[in-house]
């Protein structure tokens, strides 16, 4: 079975209708300008360089790459499919043409390939191997093996298509829950928590310090910051009135030592002064070890221990009533993913 070559129709698909109706694939990267069918990499890298000098390095060899392999390794005869989302269907063709210059044609997607497209697959039949392998994100990718065997099983003609081959998938007949949309939820909640730690494992420490008073004022507490410098014992102090005539009366230490776990001294120096009314809060980037918490735990004082994790599971609770100066320190943005 052939491989086929999977171009993706832009972000959410959306010149997916152009792709149809003008029977081509794209790709982007306009400012590049046009370029020598036989240019090498290296060459290539030098102008995107030049052209986009604020992206890394990765991310220049990805994008070259990508480039390269649409103007020379597909070749005329090649199978080729994209993926329309609004219509939840993918559409199989094949390359009729080299590699050509057309912005006229496409606008954003220049660098174009002419195709004869032949066949649809509604993405309701296949499977969540398929579907997973086919959720990539690159622009342009090579589908194998099991799954380009599996799409051309499924795909049915788009000239003469059969009432027999086209299958309703009414919300009744979609599974409530699949082991794939398990498996996307869980990835991406991982790597989105990750990614919220090392932002704030990157802040500065002041910055840390800042953020911890602001997750206490959207809980509803007044603080007060020491002065940089200060040797009073406590980085933050927090109170329903600010004032600390209402209880409670929280003192708060703040260690942005992420290499670094506290340990049970740093505990007891941080208890010593503190009276039996106290409630203590020590924060650190870089966790507590087992005989700190024992400490906190045997403590005649009541202190609460929170180690990066803690701090990043309260940033996202509180985070909508944060103050919009401590949302820049760490910028969220709200997106919905399946439940259950």
């Amino acid at each position: 079975m052939s491989d086929i070559w999977f171009v993706r129709a832009g972000r959410e698909s959306v010149y997916a209708e152009d792709f149809m109706q003008k029977k081509v694939v794209g790709i982007g990267w306009a400012e590049i300008g046009d370029l020598e069918p036989n240019i090498t990499k290296a060459q290539l890298l030098q102008i995107y360089k030049q052209t986009y000098p604020e992206h890394s390095d990765g991310k220049a060899q990805v994008c070259v790459s990508q480039i390269l392999r649409f103007m020379q390794e597909i070749k005329v005869g090649d199978s080729v499919m994209t993926h329309d989302r609004d219509k939840q269907m993918y559409y199989l063709g094949i390359i009729s043409s080299e590699c050509h210059w057309n912005p006229t044609l496409m606008g954003d997607l220049p660098r174009v390939r002419s195709v004869d497209w032949k066949y649809q697959i509604p993405r309701g039949l296949l499977s969540g191997d398929a579907k997973s392998t086919l959720g990539a994100i690159q622009t342009l990718f090579l589908v194998r093996g099991k799954v380009a065997s599996e799409l051309n099983d499924k795909a049915i003609s788009l000239q003469q298509p059969s009432k027999s081959d086209i299958v309703s998938f009414t919300t009744a007949s979609i599974p409530d829950q699949t082991d794939l949309e398990q498996e996307i939820r869980a990835e991406l909640l991982e790597k989105s928590e990750q990614a919220i730690e090392d932002r704030i494992v990157r802040l500065e420490w002041d910055q840390v310090q800042e953020l911890v008073a602001g997750i206490l004022r959207a809980m509803g507490y007044r603080t007060t910051i020491s002065p940089r410098g200060s040797d009073r014992g406590v980085d933050i102090f927090a109170s329903p009135d600010g004032l600390g005539l209402e209880e409670p009366r929280i003192f708060v230490e703040v260690k942005h030592r992420p290499t670094t776990s506290m340990g049970s001294q740093d505990i007891r120096s941080f208890l010593g002064g503190r009276s039996s009314g106290d409630k203590c809060l020590y924060v650190s980037t870089g966790g507590f070890t087992k005989e700190a918490r024992y400490e906190a735990d045997r403590a005649n004082i009541a202190i609460t221990l929170l180690g990066l994790v803690d701090l990043r599971k309260l940033l996202v609770d509180y985070y909508e009533k944060l103050d919009e100066d401590m949302k820049s320190l760490i910028p969220l943005k709200r997106i919905y993913v399946l439940a259950n």
